[in-house]
């Protein structure tokens, strides 16, 4: 998962950063408002962890723009000294999904996050190897999606990238969000990999046949939509 943290202390920065990476997902550090509010304009993330007083406002103010302005907003758990019920109150009406009062134990951090990753993103699963989304069936075993009836054989990237689509159904993804989650973080790759592989996917597994529609949002990166009812 792509993690955004909104802190302005740089040790506990890296304290953090290291402890969600610890878990495989990817932290990206912003230190200020503003800077965080341009990442979250251009970027996707999985789940955001803000502290509540910065060198230029409060993440309480940042967490009610991101519900106000995203959509859909990801996931928000406040990181705070703040420990009274007053601000744990005001963070909550505020749309934070869970408080976290510094100083941090990395480990209950790190589950109270992994915690709200599950409650966000459980998959809708029909087999040990085998989750279906809007009807589609993915076969992590065999690399098979089954979609109209047809079963087609991916290559591992088609696949991994199929299936972040549906998982994120309406949902704008950015280039970046894609490429660290199919190809790792920082991969070093031509600039039309990614869209050689949305194109492939568009006609190998006929979207707009199914009832789908794979577009491409300008500066962004893409969003996979229903067009019918499943």
């Amino acid at each position: 998962m792509r993690i955004a943290l909104l802190e302005d202390d740089s040790s506990l920065a890296d304290l953090i950063g290291a402890t969600v990476e610890s878990a495989g997902h990817s932290c990206h550090h912003y230190a200020d408002c503003r800077s965080a509010k341009v990442a979250f304009r251009q970027e996707s993330f999985d789940l955001l962890l803000m502290d509540w007083h910065l060198p230029d406002g409060e993440g309480v103010d940042v967490l009610r723009w991101a519900r106000q302005n995203l959509d859909p907003c990801p996931p928000v758990i406040m990181v705070t000294s703040r420990a009274e019920d007053e601000a744990v109150v005001a963070a909550l009406d505020a749309g934070a999904d869970d408080y976290v009062v510094k100083p941090i134990v990395p480990q209950v951090l790190l589950a109270r996050l992994t915690a709200l990753l599950r409650r966000t993103y459980k998959p809708a699963a029909t087999g040990d190897r085998v989750e279906t989304h809007y009807g589609v069936a993915f076969d992590h075993g065999q690399c098979t999606v089954t979609i109209a009836g047809e079963t087609l054989t991916l290559t591992h990237k088609e696949f991994g990238l199929a299936l972040l689509l549906f998982q994120n159904m309406h949902r704008p993804l950015s280039r970046t969000y894609l490429l660290e989650a199919v190809w790792g973080r920082n991969p070093d790759l031509p600039t039309r990999t990614l869209d050689v592989h949305i194109s492939r996917l568009r006609s190998r597994l006929s979207l707009g046949d199914a009832g789908f529609k794979l577009t491409s949002i300008q500066s962004f990166g893409y969003r996979l939509e229903m067009t019918s009812l499943q």
